[in-house]
């Protein structure tokens, strides 16, 4: 047996002994998703349990270094610890910016100050942080934030606003791009700061959107202070910072389908919702729509496998991740909409007990702000035209 057959052979007993059965059920809703922080509430003792297992192993991010709270597998390792959950349905044990955005920036650009204070506590899934990047002003050209933090010798002081700012009244921390040489030119002088989100002048007003959820907040800064040892990077070279997160966060977002409907086939929700009594779909238009997505969703998980892989051999990503975004976002608003059909007149109900309280079409709506956040689709596809095609400017 080779060394990475025992690894399989090793996760998979400790998955089927360590994994409770709940945790093994496809997601009802937002709340079955472990979030972590201070603030976060327990749906369950299993979810609890769950995430101080995989905590305990440092699987809560696997391939991170184990001196920081990860689980310092290979890329091999981490891919058939990830085949090993998704045979037993095995839900993520904990998640959220820290892990998908923050993490990989602290590893490349944090000092070992920051890796030491701030990695171990998002693996233990103890703080859940936020993102301070788009502003009123500011969104898909973010260079031209104007949050302020002015040094104050010790110190930064720290005013302005942030908008569609994630859970920004979940968080426990935020990671803030901010304006730190007003003088220099609008890619530079900007530095990457975290600091606390229960810091004196932090304050945050949600964002009610079409779903009747507010995901979304304003964030202002009134005279919050930041220590200077809490910068990630060069002084004044936020950007490299920002544009490496942007990269993480665009595959995060592209590369699988978020909401409640990951993991699920809409063959058997449409066959429970509108199929015959022998669970079959009559509808021809409608079995060739799901065959034809579910295709493409293949398809498409291919080429996110093949750019991952090359990334771990040292290639990077690049603008192939606008490549990932673009498409992953465009395919997963077509997944809704083909599950809005796969449900019948049932897709409309809006606070029913057998729609989980009007769950699908609150999803369906909110899918439609993907191609919005972490970059438009119209920006991603400029990236794409510029820099991996080389066409001209218009």
């Amino acid at each position: 047996m080779s060394d990475l057959e025992q690894f399989r052979a090793e996760t998979r007993a400790w998955l089927e002994a360590n994994c409770p059965e709940e945790m093994r059920q496809p997601l009802k809703s937002q709340a079955d998703h472990c979030w972590g922080g201070r603030k976060w509430q327990f749906q369950s003792d299993a979810q609890k349990v769950w995430m101080e297992r995989m905590a305990d192993k440092g699987w809560t991010a696997p391939q991170w270094p184990k001196e920081y709270g990860g689980g310092g597998l290979s890329p091999e390792e981490a891919e058939v610890l990830a085949e090993e959950m998704k045979r037993i349905n095995a839900r993520t044990p904990v998640s959220n910016f820290g892990f998908w955005m923050l993490g990989p920036a602290l590893l490349k650009f944090g000092s070992e100050e920051l890796k030491r204070q701030h990695l171990p506590p998002i693996c233990r899934g103890e703080i859940r942080w936020c993102q301070g990047y788009s502003e009123p002003n500011a969104g898909s050209d973010l260079a031209s934030l104007q949050t302020r933090a002015e040094d104050k010798g010790d110190h930064f002081l720290v005013n302005g606003q942030k908008i569609w700012t994630s859970y920004a009244d979940k968080a426990d921390w935020i990671f803030c791009l901010v304006r730190t040489d007003p003088n220099a030119s609008k890619h530079n002088g900007i530095s990457f700061a975290l600091f606390d989100m229960e810091s004196e002048g932090v304050s945050t007003r949600p964002i009610e959107l079409i779903s009747g959820e507010s995901p979304f907040c304003e964030t202002f800064f009134d005279d919050v202070k930041v220590g200077k040892d809490q910068i990630v990077g060069e002084l004044n070279r936020g950007w490299d910072v920002a544009k490496y997160l942007l990269t993480h966060e665009r595959n995060n977002i592209g590369g699988e389908p978020p909401g409640f409907l990951k993991g699920r086939a809409l063959g058997p929700l449409a066959a429970e919702h509108v199929g015959t009594e022998h669970g079959k779909l009559a509808d021809g238009a409608l079995r060739a729509d799901i065959a034809r997505l579910e295709i493409d969703q293949m398809a498409f998980q291919a080429l996110v496998g093949k750019i991952r892989e090359e990334a771990e051999a040292g290639q990077g990503v690049g603008a192939q991740s606008a490549v990932l975004k673009y498409y992953g976002t465009e395919l997963n608003k077509r997944r809704y909409e083909v599950m809005m059909d796969a449900l019948g007149a049932e897709g409309l109900e809006w606070e029913s007990e057998r729609t989980m309280g009007g769950l699908y079409a609150r999803e369906w709506l909110r899918s439609k702000g993907n191609s919005i956040e972490g970059g438009t689709s119209e920006v991603m596809l400029g990236i794409v035209s510029k820099r991996l095609l080389g066409l001209p400017d218009a």
